[in-house]
């Protein structure tokens, strides 16, 4: 009687709530499970319609594997759903867009509506790049992964704050470690990166000609140039206060 009462509550978990069952005993990532325990989905037309409630439900960016899951079809398949997706989205002219950021694919609101956005939404705090962040984020951005010697090497002045205010706004970050003495940190441009200036992947960073590597290195040596003279008035200035409260003494 207690065999047949096993066996009974054993079919029954393997019908109904067999599924779950599976899943709690697999180890892998929910995505994979998913993926072996729902039918693929053939239809374009429903593989975009999928992809679109996966993007609008996440709210960010979500991997191109992640979608394969959703629709149980290959990783191929997935982009191309995504990119059709991206295209009806384009062709409408609407308030969203899908963008493509490095193997990976994100709803979003038009940046030319953003005027209309903070007159009922709370106006996002602005970061302000100056000449010399933007720069620096220009040398890690076609350098990376680079340190943080290599960046000042290139600009020929300390490079610190400006890596850290890159780091603040969450576009470059600690990619990892240079084996060599000291282990100096490598630094690599962020997915926000991408999106912040309209790019899916640092491939598509149009490539610099000679003329604009010297006009970089021109502006580099102007600065280098004016912080030098900076730094030679304070000094002047120091000396002359000095030299009067020398005078003013011997009065």
């Amino acid at each position: 009687m207690e065999t047949n009462r096993k066996e009974n509550l054993l079919k029954a978990a393997e019908g109904a709530g067999g599924a779950a069952a599976r899943l709690k005993k697999d180890s892998r990532p929910a995505y994979q499970q998913m993926a072996l325990e729902f039918p693929p989905t053939e239809d374009e037309l429903e593989q975009e319609a999928i992809v679109e409630a996966v993007l609008f439900t996440m709210g960010q960016s979500v991997e191109v594997r992640q979608l394969a899951a959703a629709i149980g079809m290959n990783e191929d398949c997935a982009r191309e759903a995504a990119l059709r997706l991206k295209k009806r989205y384009e062709q409408r002219k609407g308030g969203l867009q899908v963008i493509e950021l490095d193997g990976a694919f994100q709803m979003c609101t038009r940046s030319e509506y953003y005027e209309n956005l903070i007159r009922v939404a709370a106006t996002p705090k602005r970061q302000v790049l100056t000449e010399v962040v933007l720069e620096t984020l220009s040398i890690i951005a076609y350098r990376q992964p680079v340190t943080k010697m290599e960046i000042e090497k290139i600009r020929g002045v300390k490079s610190d704050h400006a890596v850290n205010k890159l780091i603040e706004y969450n576009l470059v970050y600690e990619v990892g470690r240079l084996d060599a003495p000291g282990r100096p940190a490598l630094f690599a441009t962020t997915e926000e990166f991408l999106r912040r200036f309209g790019i899916g992947s640092t491939v598509d960073l149009p490539g610099l000609n000679p003329e604009q590597e010297e006009e970089i290195k021109s502006e580099v040596e102007e600065e280098l140039q004016m912080k030098l003279e900076e730094l030679e008035q304070e000094q002047t200035d120091d000396r002359a206060a000095e030299d009067t409260e020398e005078g003013q003494e011997e009065d």
